[in-house]
């Protein structure tokens, strides 16, 4: 400074100026030189790992806008499966949070981390639930699922209303289970209507063995309670059925869509019909490719156009 000054106001400006900010400007200069020497600015960035690329990204947000309930992993297993493109989940998280806004964003439940040794394929879990038509009216549910393979075997619907008893569950369930091979051995829970001795004259004619969950513990019954779960939230939820003929057909559909179609955490990223031995679809271009609708357009995945 004392360069650009003349040499008779130094003794004036020292008075003015105080040490402080003498070391703070000269803090702030040696800052600004080593920005200079390290900074990337003007140099030739190294090569590193690349991002996604343009295709990748609007086929993340197509699937997301087309299906707002799927998360990042359900995202990128689905993206894997229909184009064959590994894809890590974090980065479809990256992708979301950059370039996703969402008009009404839902905040998704807690993700279900807990998952058990694998079962044989002759097991079969089967549980019920109840669900209100249009007009308000209770219908009763089974619902049976092969643990081994995640398939939905069938539906049952109840003809009763508000209460159903022995005869209305060996009905339900046999209805769910028409034209499949019976299995060795079904779980079920401590429900009192599967304790009646018409249930369980049914399955000494069916020569099935019955396996009851833990009482208290819902972690020994947990991949049918979280696929009634799923029929709730992703389907049932979102609309309407007038009788019980109608809600056999809606989820009829369902069944169709969620063993075929819909990818699973628990199955690395298959299908039940994968797991079950049956071929996989082609695998869409990223390029090129088409949506197809799913239970009247609840769902949509990508497919080869």
């Amino acid at each position: 400074m004392t360069l650009f000054v003349r040499p008779r106001r130094i003794a004036k400006l020292a008075t003015i100026l105080k040490p402080a900010t003498l070391l703070r400007f000269h803090k702030a200069l040696v800052d600004r030189k080593y920005r200079c020497l390290f900074s990337s600015a003007g140099t030739r960035r190294k090569p590193g790992p690349k991002g996604p690329t343009q295709e990748i990204i609007a086929a993340i947000i197509e699937m997301k806008l087309h299906n707002p309930r799927f998360g990042y992993q359900r995202i990128a297993q689905q993206i894997t499966h229909s184009f064959g493109v590994q894809i890590d989940k974090d980065v479809v998280r990256r992708v979301l949070s950059a370039h996703y806004r969402p008009d009404h964003p839902e905040h998704s439940g807690p993700s279900w981390l807990t998952f058990f040794a694998q079962t044989k394929d002759s097991l079969w879990s089967v549980d019920l639930f109840r669900c209100e038509s249009i007009m308000l009216r209770s219908h009763w549910v089974i619902v049976v699922m092969d643990l081994f393979t995640r398939r939905i075997i069938g539906f049952g619907i109840g003809i009763g209303g508000e209460y159903i008893d022995g005869p209305s569950v060996c009905r339900m369930f046999n209805q769910a289970i028409a034209g499949q091979t019976s299995p060795a051995r079904i779980s079920t829970d401590h429900d009192p209507l599967f304790r009646l001795h018409r249930w369980l004259a049914n399955l000494r004619i069916l020569e099935v063995e019955e396996i009851k969950s833990v009482p208290y513990a819902p972690m020994s019954h947990p991949f049918i309670e979280r696929l009634i779960g799923t029929i709730r939230r992703e389907y049932l939820d979102h609309l309407f059925f007038w009788n019980s003929v109608d809600l056999h057909k809606k989820l009829e559909h369902f069944r169709n869509y969620y063993n075929s179609v819909r990818v699973h955490r628990s199955l690395n990223g298959t299908t039940p019909a994968n797991r079950a031995g049956n071929s996989s679809s082609s695998k869409a271009n990223l390029a090129h490719y088409a949506w197809k609708r799913h239970c009247h357009g609840q769902f949509e995945t990508p497919v080869a156009a």
